[in-house]
């Protein structure tokens, strides 16, 4: 509870400043940075060694694909009855599928399961959330986008020079190896920096408007991201009797907010800026609050 507390305490601190203009525009972009390629990294490299490899760890692995699939189609069949614009479908189908697994989602399971989870966490985000932004994230930005549209070896890129991609293929490598005692000690001061970094810089880039012409699609976009994803995901494993901890954490992740990457390059394409950042500022602030309820339900 204390380390929910914290986060609630950051996070709220860097909405009161941001308003204050005592940070650069783009410190929140800067601050993002540094978790990419520090912390992150860091995390990885000491976590993934951790893991036991088993059949349990398959649900971390395939069960954000499934969950995309599934907003994927309820986006689609919504879209179609109340004719929404292409560039509101398009918005929507780059937040709703993708969650914050990585600078929300590891912060909140550290604070629910506690530390020794956090290699779910990882695998859920690195071979979930993030390498579907940058295949199927591609994908829709070329159908409905105003960018250059990426070629396979663009999205291939994007994959492998990802930091966090490289330091877990680097930790699958060297799991059979024994850190030296300095180089453990200096990724657990790198990763210590993760939590108030992230959730400071997340308090930066809430946004809170609500253009009416915006709510119904933001409504229906933020109860599949934060309600039925989840429960879809507690109905699957709870058919196929798996409630070990990996499928725990999966169903966890499953009820983050919107990815804010995935926000960001909704809204350099053009795809409803507004209903974006609505998307991601208030999908953020609302898991505060379901996430503890989704917690009960396991």
């Amino acid at each position: 509870m204390e380390n929910f507390l914290l986060i609630f305490i950051l996070l709220i601190f860097g909405i009161i400043i941001k308003p204050l203009k005592l940070f650069p525009d783009n410190a929140a972009h800067v601050l993002n940075l540094f978790v990419i390629y520090v912390p992150l990294p860091a995390l990885v490299l000491l976590n993934i060694p951790k893991l036991s490899f088993s059949r349990e760890l398959i649900i971390p692995v395939l069960l954000p694909w499934v969950m995309i699939l599934l907003s994927v189609i309820l986006i689609i069949i919504l879209s179609k009855v109340f004719s929404w614009r292409r560039s509101i479908t398009g918005g929507l189908l780059l937040v709703v599928p993708l969650g914050n697994t990585s600078f929300l989602g590891i912060p909140m399971i550290k604070a629910f399961f506690g530390e020794s989870h956090i290699p779910y966490a990882i695998l859920y985000d690195q071979f979930g959330s993030f390498l579907a932004l940058a295949t199927y994230g591609s994908i829709v930005l070329a159908l409905y986008g105003s960018s250059k549209k990426p070629g396979i070896m663009d999205i291939v890129k994007r994959v492998v020079y990802f930091p966090p991609f490289i330091s877990l293929i680097l930790a699958l490598i060297l799991r059979f190896w024994t850190y030296p005692p300095i180089a453990v000690s200096v990724l657990q001061m790198a990763s210590q920096t993760l939590v108030p970094v992230v959730m400071f810089a997340v308090g930066l880039q809430i946004s809170f408007r609500l253009p009416r012409s915006v709510v119904s699609p933001m409504i229906w976009g933020l109860l599949i991201k934060l309600v039925l994803a989840p429960l879809a995901a507690l109905a699957i494993c709870s058919a196929l009797g798996i409630f070990t901890a990996p499928a725990k954490v999966s169903i966890f992740e499953a009820g983050m907010g919107p990815m804010i990457t995935a926000g960001a390059l909704a809204i350099i394409a053009d795809l409803e800026p507004e209903l974006m950042a609505s998307m991601v500022g208030l999908g953020i602030a609302l898991s505060f609050l379901t996430l503890p309820v989704l917690f009960r339900f396991m």
